[in-house]
Protein backbone atom coordinates (compact mmCIF):
# COMPACT_ATOMS: atom_id res chain seq x y z
CA UNK A 1 0.00 0.00 0.00
CA UNK A 2 2.82 2.43 0.81
CA UNK A 3 4.22 2.11 -2.72
CA UNK A 4 0.79 2.93 -4.15
CA UNK A 5 0.47 6.00 -1.94
CA UNK A 6 3.95 7.18 -2.94
CA UNK A 7 3.08 6.77 -6.60
CA UNK A 8 -0.10 8.82 -6.20
CA UNK A 9 1.67 11.56 -4.28
CA UNK A 10 4.48 11.77 -6.81
CA UNK A 11 1.82 12.22 -9.49
CA UNK A 12 0.11 15.07 -7.66
CA UNK A 13 3.07 16.95 -6.24
CA UNK A 14 5.48 16.88 -9.12
CA UNK A 15 2.93 18.14 -11.62
CA UNK A 16 1.73 21.09 -9.57
CA UNK A 17 2.53 24.30 -11.41
CA UNK A 18 3.62 22.43 -14.55
CA UNK A 19 2.10 22.05 -18.00
CA UNK A 20 3.23 18.42 -18.03
CA UNK A 21 0.78 15.72 -16.97
CA UNK A 22 2.28 12.30 -16.21
CA UNK A 23 -0.22 10.42 -18.38
CA UNK A 24 0.66 12.45 -21.44
CA UNK A 25 2.92 11.03 -24.12
CA UNK A 26 6.01 13.07 -23.45
CA UNK A 27 9.28 13.54 -21.60
CA UNK A 28 9.38 17.32 -21.41
CA UNK A 29 12.45 17.83 -19.21
CA UNK A 30 15.70 15.97 -18.63
CA UNK A 31 14.25 14.37 -15.46
CA UNK A 32 10.88 13.67 -17.06
CA UNK A 33 7.33 14.89 -16.41
CA UNK A 34 7.57 14.19 -12.66
CA UNK A 35 11.02 15.72 -12.17
CA UNK A 36 12.05 12.48 -10.43
CA UNK A 37 13.32 10.44 -13.37
CA UNK A 38 10.13 8.36 -13.73
CA UNK A 39 8.02 7.80 -16.86
CA UNK A 40 4.72 6.53 -15.39
CA UNK A 41 3.18 5.20 -18.62
CA UNK A 42 6.22 4.24 -20.71
CA UNK A 43 7.08 0.64 -21.55
CA UNK A 44 10.44 0.73 -23.36
CA UNK A 45 12.38 -2.45 -24.19
CA UNK A 46 14.85 -3.95 -21.77
CA UNK A 47 17.11 -5.54 -24.41
CA UNK A 48 18.67 -3.49 -27.21
CA UNK A 49 21.96 -2.27 -28.69
CA UNK A 50 23.16 0.08 -31.42
CA UNK A 51 21.60 -2.37 -33.92
CA UNK A 52 19.19 -4.57 -31.97
CA UNK A 53 15.72 -3.11 -31.43
CA UNK A 54 16.65 0.16 -33.12
CA UNK A 55 13.63 1.83 -34.66
CA UNK A 56 15.91 4.56 -35.99
CA UNK A 57 19.13 6.38 -35.32
CA UNK A 58 20.13 9.84 -36.49
CA UNK A 59 23.55 11.41 -36.64
CA UNK A 60 24.00 14.51 -34.46
CA UNK A 61 26.65 17.01 -35.59
CA UNK A 62 28.94 18.72 -33.10
CA UNK A 63 29.17 17.89 -29.44
CA UNK A 64 26.80 17.96 -26.51
CA UNK A 65 25.68 15.97 -23.49
CA UNK A 66 22.24 17.54 -23.15
CA UNK A 67 19.46 15.00 -22.88
CA UNK A 68 16.71 14.56 -25.48
CA UNK A 69 13.21 15.77 -24.66
CA UNK A 70 10.06 14.47 -26.33
CA UNK A 71 6.62 15.96 -26.91
CA UNK A 72 4.06 14.40 -29.22
CA UNK A 73 5.74 13.68 -32.55
CA UNK A 74 8.86 15.74 -31.82
CA UNK A 75 12.22 14.90 -30.23
CA UNK A 76 14.52 17.83 -29.42
CA UNK A 77 18.27 17.92 -28.73
CA UNK A 78 20.85 20.70 -28.56
CA UNK A 79 24.42 20.71 -29.78
CA UNK A 80 27.43 22.97 -30.34
CA UNK A 81 29.06 22.64 -33.77
CA UNK A 82 32.53 24.04 -34.57
CA UNK A 83 32.36 26.69 -37.30
CA UNK A 84 34.86 26.02 -40.08
CA UNK A 85 37.62 28.62 -39.91
CA UNK A 86 35.91 30.23 -36.93
CA UNK A 87 38.88 30.07 -34.54
CA UNK A 88 36.88 28.55 -31.70
CA UNK A 89 33.48 29.88 -32.80
CA UNK A 90 30.59 27.48 -32.26
CA UNK A 91 27.17 27.16 -33.84
CA UNK A 92 24.81 26.67 -30.88
CA UNK A 93 21.90 24.78 -32.36
CA UNK A 94 18.65 23.03 -31.51
CA UNK A 95 17.48 20.13 -33.67
CA UNK A 96 14.02 18.58 -33.97
CA UNK A 97 13.51 14.98 -35.14
CA UNK A 98 10.33 13.19 -36.10
CA UNK A 99 9.61 10.73 -33.31
CA UNK A 100 8.37 7.95 -35.58
CA UNK A 101 10.99 8.02 -38.33
CA UNK A 102 14.00 9.90 -36.97
CA UNK A 103 13.84 12.32 -39.88
CA UNK A 104 15.20 15.76 -39.04
CA UNK A 105 12.18 18.06 -39.29
CA UNK A 106 14.02 21.28 -38.50
CA UNK A 107 17.29 22.68 -37.22
CA UNK A 108 17.83 26.23 -35.97
CA UNK A 109 20.89 28.16 -34.94
CA UNK A 110 20.27 29.91 -31.64
CA UNK A 111 23.53 31.88 -31.83
CA UNK A 112 27.06 31.71 -33.17
CA UNK A 113 29.61 32.66 -30.55
CA UNK A 114 33.09 31.95 -29.20
CA UNK A 115 33.00 30.80 -25.56
CA UNK A 116 34.78 33.19 -23.20
CA UNK A 117 36.34 30.41 -21.11
CA UNK A 118 37.26 26.74 -21.34
CA UNK A 119 35.42 23.65 -20.18
CA UNK A 120 36.26 20.29 -18.63
CA UNK A 121 37.57 17.68 -21.08
CA UNK A 122 34.45 15.58 -20.51
CA UNK A 123 32.08 18.53 -20.87
CA UNK A 124 31.17 20.43 -24.03
CA UNK A 125 29.25 23.65 -24.51
CA UNK A 126 25.79 22.14 -25.00
CA UNK A 127 25.25 20.43 -21.65
CA UNK A 128 21.99 22.02 -20.50
CA UNK A 129 18.96 20.05 -21.67
CA UNK A 130 16.07 21.74 -23.46
CA UNK A 131 12.54 21.70 -22.06
CA UNK A 132 9.10 22.13 -23.59
CA UNK A 133 5.47 22.67 -22.63
CA UNK A 134 4.05 21.66 -26.01
CA UNK A 135 3.66 25.29 -27.05
CA UNK A 136 7.30 26.33 -27.05
CA UNK A 137 10.67 24.66 -26.72
CA UNK A 138 13.45 26.31 -24.73
CA UNK A 139 17.17 25.91 -25.42
CA UNK A 140 19.58 27.13 -22.75
CA UNK A 141 23.25 27.63 -23.53
CA UNK A 142 24.26 29.43 -20.32
CA UNK A 143 26.61 32.30 -21.13
CA UNK A 144 25.50 32.24 -24.77
CA UNK A 145 21.87 32.88 -23.82
CA UNK A 146 18.45 31.32 -23.39
CA UNK A 147 16.25 30.89 -26.47
CA UNK A 148 12.56 30.22 -27.02
CA UNK A 149 11.23 28.68 -30.24
CA UNK A 150 7.82 27.58 -31.42
CA UNK A 151 7.33 23.85 -31.85
CA UNK A 152 7.99 24.36 -35.56
CA UNK A 153 11.28 26.16 -34.98
CA UNK A 154 10.34 29.83 -35.28
CA UNK A 155 12.24 32.09 -32.85
CA UNK A 156 10.06 33.77 -30.20
CA UNK A 157 12.48 35.44 -27.77
CA UNK A 158 16.01 35.28 -26.45
CA UNK A 159 17.77 36.48 -23.30
CA UNK A 160 21.41 37.12 -22.47
CA UNK A 161 22.10 36.89 -18.72
CA UNK A 162 25.82 37.63 -19.05
CA UNK A 163 28.91 35.44 -18.74
CA UNK A 164 29.31 32.69 -16.19
CA UNK A 165 32.70 31.92 -14.66
CA UNK A 166 32.67 28.33 -13.46
CA UNK A 167 34.90 26.67 -10.90
CA UNK A 168 38.24 25.71 -12.50
CA UNK A 169 36.64 26.32 -15.91
CA UNK A 170 34.77 23.03 -15.56
CA UNK A 171 32.07 24.47 -17.84
CA UNK A 172 28.35 25.03 -17.60
CA UNK A 173 25.48 22.57 -17.49
CA UNK A 174 22.50 23.38 -15.25
CA UNK A 175 19.20 23.09 -17.11
CA UNK A 176 16.20 25.42 -16.85
CA UNK A 177 12.86 24.15 -15.57
CA UNK A 178 9.33 25.01 -16.63
CA UNK A 179 6.74 25.78 -13.95
CA UNK A 180 3.41 26.74 -15.46
CA UNK A 181 3.93 30.16 -17.04
CA UNK A 182 7.45 30.53 -15.65
CA UNK A 183 10.82 29.35 -16.88
CA UNK A 184 13.22 28.97 -13.93
CA UNK A 185 16.85 29.61 -14.91
CA UNK A 186 19.67 28.64 -12.48
CA UNK A 187 22.75 30.87 -12.48
CA UNK A 188 25.31 29.65 -9.93
CA UNK A 189 28.96 30.41 -10.71
CA UNK A 190 32.06 32.11 -9.30
CA UNK A 191 30.51 35.54 -9.82
CA UNK A 192 27.21 36.87 -8.47
CA UNK A 193 24.88 33.87 -8.40
CA UNK A 194 21.11 34.01 -8.68
CA UNK A 195 17.93 32.18 -9.52
CA UNK A 196 15.85 33.80 -12.26
CA UNK A 197 12.19 33.35 -13.18
CA UNK A 198 11.14 34.65 -16.59
CA UNK A 199 7.76 34.73 -18.27
CA UNK A 200 7.81 31.65 -20.49
CA UNK A 201 5.84 33.40 -23.23
CA UNK A 202 7.84 36.64 -23.39
CA UNK A 203 11.20 36.04 -21.69
CA UNK A 204 10.70 39.03 -19.38
CA UNK A 205 12.02 38.72 -15.84
CA UNK A 206 9.31 38.06 -13.25
CA UNK A 207 11.65 37.77 -10.27
CA UNK A 208 15.37 37.39 -9.59
CA UNK A 209 16.77 36.14 -6.30
CA UNK A 210 20.47 36.45 -5.32
CA UNK A 211 22.17 33.27 -4.08
CA UNK A 212 25.27 33.19 -1.90
CA UNK A 213 26.58 30.17 -3.78
CA UNK A 214 29.64 29.31 -5.87
CA UNK A 215 29.39 27.11 -8.96
CA UNK A 216 26.64 24.50 -8.77
CA UNK A 217 25.48 22.29 -11.64
CA UNK A 218 22.13 21.25 -10.17
CA UNK A 219 18.83 21.90 -11.92
CA UNK A 220 15.83 23.38 -10.06
CA UNK A 221 12.99 21.08 -9.00
CA UNK A 222 9.42 22.37 -8.85
CA UNK A 223 7.26 20.71 -6.20
CA UNK A 224 4.59 21.42 -3.57
CA UNK A 225 4.99 21.24 0.19
CA UNK A 226 2.56 19.99 2.81
CA UNK A 227 1.04 23.47 3.14
CA UNK A 228 0.22 23.69 -0.54
CA UNK A 229 3.05 26.12 -1.29
CA UNK A 230 4.72 25.66 -4.65
CA UNK A 231 8.48 25.64 -4.19
CA UNK A 232 11.63 25.79 -6.28
CA UNK A 233 14.09 23.41 -4.62
CA UNK A 234 17.80 23.88 -5.36
CA UNK A 235 20.97 22.19 -4.27
CA UNK A 236 23.96 24.33 -3.29
CA UNK A 237 27.43 24.09 -1.76
CA UNK A 238 26.58 26.41 1.13
CA UNK A 239 23.03 25.14 1.60
CA UNK A 240 20.14 23.33 0.03
CA UNK A 241 17.22 25.74 -0.27
CA UNK A 242 13.55 26.11 -1.08
CA UNK A 243 12.09 29.23 -2.71
CA UNK A 244 8.54 30.43 -3.14
CA UNK A 245 7.68 29.85 -6.80
CA UNK A 246 5.50 32.96 -7.07
CA UNK A 247 7.94 35.47 -5.58
CA UNK A 248 11.40 33.89 -5.43
CA UNK A 249 11.56 34.45 -1.64
CA UNK A 250 13.77 31.99 0.20
CA UNK A 251 11.59 29.82 2.46
CA UNK A 252 14.14 27.50 4.06
CA UNK A 253 17.75 26.42 3.92
CA UNK A 254 19.97 23.71 5.35
CA UNK A 255 23.73 23.33 5.20
CA UNK A 256 25.70 20.12 5.02
CA UNK A 257 26.21 19.63 1.28
CA UNK A 258 29.65 19.01 -0.23
CA UNK A 259 31.62 21.20 -2.64
CA UNK A 260 30.56 21.88 -6.26
CA UNK A 261 27.26 19.95 -6.10
CA UNK A 262 25.84 18.55 -9.34
CA UNK A 263 22.96 16.27 -8.35
CA UNK A 264 19.45 17.71 -8.52
CA UNK A 265 16.76 17.23 -5.90
CA UNK A 266 13.82 14.85 -6.13
CA UNK A 267 10.65 15.09 -4.04
CA UNK A 268 7.34 13.49 -3.08
CA UNK A 269 4.80 13.71 -0.22
CA UNK A 270 6.12 17.16 0.66
CA UNK A 271 9.62 15.78 1.26
CA UNK A 272 12.69 16.67 -0.82
CA UNK A 273 15.79 14.48 -1.10
CA UNK A 274 19.00 16.38 -1.78
CA UNK A 275 22.55 15.13 -1.88
CA UNK A 276 26.11 15.58 -3.14
CA UNK A 277 29.24 13.46 -3.15
CA UNK A 278 32.41 15.28 -4.18
CA UNK A 279 35.04 15.66 -1.45
CA UNK A 280 32.56 14.45 1.11
CA UNK A 281 29.19 12.76 1.27
CA UNK A 282 25.74 14.02 2.18
CA UNK A 283 22.17 13.01 1.45
CA UNK A 284 19.20 14.32 3.40
CA UNK A 285 15.41 14.16 3.52
CA UNK A 286 13.83 17.57 4.14
CA UNK A 287 10.25 18.29 5.16
CA UNK A 288 9.33 21.16 2.85
CA UNK A 289 6.83 22.56 5.37
CA UNK A 290 9.75 23.93 7.38
CA UNK A 291 10.81 27.58 7.44
CA UNK A 292 14.16 29.27 8.02
CA UNK A 293 17.30 27.30 8.89
CA UNK A 294 16.33 23.62 9.17
CA UNK A 295 19.72 22.39 10.46
CA UNK A 296 19.34 20.26 13.57
CA UNK A 297 15.56 20.57 13.58
CA UNK A 298 12.60 18.26 13.13
CA UNK A 299 12.24 19.09 9.44
CA UNK A 300 15.46 17.23 8.64
CA UNK A 301 13.98 13.74 8.66
CA UNK A 302 17.16 11.74 8.07
CA UNK A 303 20.64 12.14 6.66
CA UNK A 304 23.33 9.86 5.24
CA UNK A 305 27.05 10.57 5.21
CA UNK A 306 28.53 7.94 2.91
CA UNK A 307 28.20 6.56 -0.64
CA UNK A 308 26.20 9.56 -1.89
CA UNK A 309 25.71 10.73 -5.52
CA UNK A 310 27.93 13.21 -7.35
CA UNK A 311 27.25 14.00 -11.03
CA UNK A 312 24.22 11.78 -11.62
CA UNK A 313 21.04 12.76 -9.79
CA UNK A 314 19.07 10.24 -7.72
CA UNK A 315 15.97 8.48 -9.02
CA UNK A 316 12.83 8.41 -6.83
CA UNK A 317 10.45 5.61 -7.79
CA UNK A 318 7.80 3.79 -5.74
CA UNK A 319 9.19 5.10 -2.47
CA UNK A 320 12.75 4.07 -3.27
CA UNK A 321 15.81 6.21 -3.95
CA UNK A 322 18.36 4.84 -6.41
CA UNK A 323 21.73 6.54 -6.78
CA UNK A 324 25.39 5.90 -7.51
CA UNK A 325 28.29 6.39 -5.15
CA UNK A 326 30.04 9.47 -6.56
CA UNK A 327 30.68 8.75 -10.28
CA UNK A 328 31.66 5.11 -9.78
CA UNK A 329 28.54 3.26 -10.91
CA UNK A 330 28.28 1.55 -7.50
CA UNK A 331 24.52 1.49 -6.97
CA UNK A 332 22.56 1.97 -3.76
CA UNK A 333 18.82 1.67 -3.21
CA UNK A 334 17.30 3.01 0.00
CA UNK A 335 13.84 3.42 1.48
CA UNK A 336 12.91 7.06 0.96
CA UNK A 337 10.72 7.26 4.06
CA UNK A 338 13.36 6.06 6.53
CA UNK A 339 16.70 6.31 4.73
CA UNK A 340 17.29 2.62 5.47
CA UNK A 341 19.21 0.80 2.72
CA UNK A 342 17.69 -2.02 0.71
CA UNK A 343 21.21 -2.52 -0.66
CA UNK A 344 24.35 -0.38 -0.94
CA UNK A 345 27.26 0.16 -3.35
CA UNK A 346 26.52 -2.87 -5.50
CA UNK A 347 28.71 -3.35 -8.55
CA UNK A 348 26.74 -3.89 -11.75
CA UNK A 349 28.19 -5.55 -14.87
CA UNK A 350 29.88 -3.02 -17.15
CA UNK A 351 29.17 -0.05 -14.88
CA UNK A 352 32.25 1.87 -13.77
CA UNK A 353 31.76 5.61 -14.41
CA UNK A 354 28.47 7.47 -14.62
CA UNK A 355 27.23 10.89 -15.67
CA UNK A 356 23.70 10.09 -16.89
CA UNK A 357 21.04 9.81 -14.19
CA UNK A 358 18.95 6.66 -13.62
CA UNK A 359 15.44 6.56 -15.08
CA UNK A 360 12.49 4.27 -14.37
CA UNK A 361 9.77 2.98 -16.69
CA UNK A 362 7.65 -0.13 -17.06
CA UNK A 363 8.75 -1.66 -13.77
CA UNK A 364 12.45 -1.32 -14.61
CA UNK A 365 15.35 1.02 -13.86
CA UNK A 366 17.78 1.98 -16.64
CA UNK A 367 21.38 2.64 -15.57
CA UNK A 368 23.81 4.20 -18.05
CA UNK A 369 27.60 4.06 -18.00
CA UNK A 370 29.75 6.63 -19.82
CA UNK A 371 31.00 3.84 -22.08
CA UNK A 372 27.51 3.39 -23.53
CA UNK A 373 26.64 0.32 -21.47
CA UNK A 374 23.04 0.41 -20.23
CA UNK A 375 22.11 -2.06 -17.50
CA UNK A 376 18.45 -2.71 -16.76
CA UNK A 377 17.32 -3.86 -13.32
CA UNK A 378 13.95 -4.53 -11.72
CA UNK A 379 12.38 -1.51 -10.05
CA UNK A 380 12.27 -3.32 -6.73
CA UNK A 381 13.83 -3.45 -3.29
CA UNK A 382 15.88 -6.52 -4.21
CA UNK A 383 18.57 -6.10 -6.86
CA UNK A 384 17.83 -8.14 -9.99
CA UNK A 385 19.68 -7.53 -13.25
CA UNK A 386 17.33 -7.99 -16.20
CA UNK A 387 19.55 -7.08 -19.16
CA UNK A 388 22.96 -5.74 -20.19
CA UNK A 389 23.09 -3.55 -23.30
CA UNK A 390 25.79 -1.75 -25.25
CA UNK A 391 25.26 1.25 -27.55
CA UNK A 392 28.91 1.07 -28.71
CA UNK A 393 29.45 4.80 -28.28
CA UNK A 394 29.76 6.97 -25.21
CA UNK A 395 26.58 8.13 -23.46
CA UNK A 396 26.62 10.98 -20.93
CA UNK A 397 23.04 12.19 -21.50
CA UNK A 398 20.14 10.81 -19.49
CA UNK A 399 17.90 8.63 -21.71
CA UNK A 400 14.23 9.56 -22.22
CA UNK A 401 11.62 6.77 -21.93
CA UNK A 402 8.40 7.63 -23.79
CA UNK A 403 5.66 5.28 -24.99
CA UNK A 404 7.22 2.00 -26.12
CA UNK A 405 10.61 3.58 -26.79
CA UNK A 406 13.81 4.76 -25.13
CA UNK A 407 15.55 7.78 -26.71
CA UNK A 408 19.31 7.67 -26.12
CA UNK A 409 21.64 10.51 -27.02
CA UNK A 410 25.14 9.17 -27.62
CA UNK A 411 28.37 10.89 -28.61
CA UNK A 412 27.49 10.74 -32.30
CA UNK A 413 23.90 9.59 -32.66
CA UNK A 414 20.39 9.90 -31.30
CA UNK A 415 18.90 6.41 -30.98
CA UNK A 416 15.28 5.37 -30.71
CA UNK A 417 15.13 1.80 -29.39
CA UNK A 418 11.63 0.42 -29.23
CA UNK A 419 9.72 -2.59 -27.99
CA UNK A 420 8.28 -3.10 -31.47
CA UNK A 421 8.79 -1.74 -34.96
CA UNK A 422 6.02 0.28 -36.57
Amino acid sequence: MRATIWGMMIFVLATAGSQAAPGDDHWNHWRGPLGNGVAPTATPPTEFSDTKGVRWKAAIPGRGSSSPVVWGDSVFVTTAIPVAGGQGELDFRILCFDRSSGRETWSRTAIRATPHEGTHETNGYASASPCTDGRHVYAHFGSQGTFCFTMTGEPVWQRDFGDMHTRNEFGEGSSPTLAGNLLIVPWDHEGPSKLIAVDAATGKTVWETPRDEPTCWATPLITTDGRGRQQVVMNGENAARGYDLATGKELWRCGGQTVRPCASAVAAEGIAFIGSGFRGSFLGAFDLAGDGDLAGGKHVLWTRSQHTPDVASPLLSEGRLYYYKEKTGLLSCIDAASGTPHYETRRLPGMSRTYASPVAAGGHVYLTDRSGRIVVIKDAAALEVVAENDMREGVDATPAPVGDALFIRGERHLFCVAARHE
